[in-house]
């Protein structure tokens, strides 16, 4: 029996919810029914690179050099044409692509090929808070495009895909949710770690330790953040904040916290690589976002037991139950935010941190998206009477 082949194509490996994604989808569907590749191009120095979990998941990927994110019209038709090659090389049954710049030429690239089963998943999207709105506007017409490329879009959260039906990218019927798959237990009991980053900061153990995870990038609005913090301090001066992550925006940042009220009190601990050990120290964590997916931040804090605070954005009020298993505030609002991390650090409801940890721990299990997956990709592919392409194994 000629296994299901399926090409998973990524952007960039990234750190971050795709990446995660991208790789217990690939490793998960290699066995006697599937065979799964996967197809990625590089990220930034200033992203963080998370290639080594694809290694740690015996995974080799395959590289394409050239798939960057930003847009540079004659590379990225190299970059369309090497992918045509791959796919006439490999005559995968699915493509399924993942990032935007992926996502477009990834399924050009599988249409032009005659691949009978293309799919596109959505971890977040462009539409709002990144681009002016001529470059906003491009970016959703050929979203509109690509869809009707697609076999299915996928989106990993219900408000996403309510979004992508807003921004007319395809109807409801045409978008199937799946939440992120994360290996979440290694977080469930960080006893051991304690005290690993308050060290590496020079911090006391009696200190309270607020953090923010992610890309130093404007989209993730850490100035919210630092607004409401520079309102705490105050009334809480035993508190501190670490910044974990680098990126474009790092240099401002480390300019605006030289002000009354945040010298000495924020860190900046760039990339780390072993995430347990920092949540072990974090008493709450914050996202400040204007646009987000589904924030691999807040997931592996709530499985950890720590209290978080969230602006009202994207997919994450998903995460949080609209508020029942943390703090959501208005994305442009430093006070509401100060009064939410105030309320945070005052009450430690054991309830809801055990609510919100059991609630991320059965969402995001592994095998619940294996086993969408497979019936979702059995499924498409039965529809399409089980007639690959030319292009496809027989």
């Amino acid at each position: 029996m000629t296994r299901i082949k399926v090409m998973q194509i990524i952007a960039r490996l990234n750190i971050g919810g795709p990446a995660v994604y991208i790789t217990t989808l690939t490793a998960g569907l290699n066995d006697s029914e599937f065979e799964s590749l996967l197809i990625a191009g590089q990220p930034s120095t200033e992203e963080g690179d998370m290639a080594y979990i694809a290694e740690q998941a015996g995974l080799k990927p395959i590289l394409v050099p050239s798939l960057q994110r930003e847009i540079r019209p004659l590379a990225d038709l190299g970059t369309l044409l090497h992918l045509i090659r791959l796919i006439r090389q490999e005559r995968p049954h699915i493509v399924h692509t993942h990032t935007a710049k992926a996502g477009w030429l990834g399924r050009l690239a599988a249409y032009l090929c005659g691949v009978p089963v293309i799919l596109h998943t959505f971890h977040g999207h462009v539409f709002h808070g990144y681009f002016g709105r001529t470059k906003t506007q491009l970016f959703i017409w050929l979203e509109r495009l690509a869809a009707k490329l697609s076999t299915r879009i996928l989106t990993i959260s219900p408000r996403v895909k309510a979004d992508l039906v807003h921004y007319s990218i395809s109807p409801a019927d045409q978008i199937y949710v799946s939440p992120l798959a994360l290996h979440l237990e290694p977080y469930t009991n960080l006893t051991t770690l304690r005290g690993s980053l308050r060290q590496q900061l020079g911090l006391s153990t009696e200190t309270t330790l607020v953090g923010m995870i992610g890309r130093l990038v404007p989209i993730k609005n850490h100035a919210l953040f630092l607004d409401a913090l520079a309102l705490v301090i105050p009334d809480h001066p035993n508190v501190h904040a670490v910044i974990v992550g680098d990126g474009e925006c790092r240099a401002d940042l480390e300019k605006q916290v030289q002000r009354p009220g945040l010298i000495d009190k924020v860190h900046f601990a760039g990339w780390q690589t072993n995430m347990r050990a920092v949540y072990a120290d974090l008493d709450l964590v914050v996202l400040s976002s204007i646009n987000e997916g589904t924030p691999l931040t807040l997931i592996e804090a709530m499985a950890a037991g720590i209290p978080v605070v969230a602006t009202h954005v994207g997919g994450v009020a998903d995460v949080l139950a609209d508020g029942e298993l943390g703090r959501l505030v208005a994305p442009d609002d430093p006070v509401a935010l100060a009064t939410a991390l105030a309320a945070a650090l005052a009450d430690q409801d054991r309830d809801r941190l055990h609510q919100a940890q059991t609630s991320v721990l059965e969402t995001y299990h592994p095998q619940r998206l294996l086993d969408d997956m497979r019936e979702l990709y059995r499924r498409l592919l039965a529809e399409k009477q089980g007639h690959p392409s030319k292009e496809t194994p027989s």
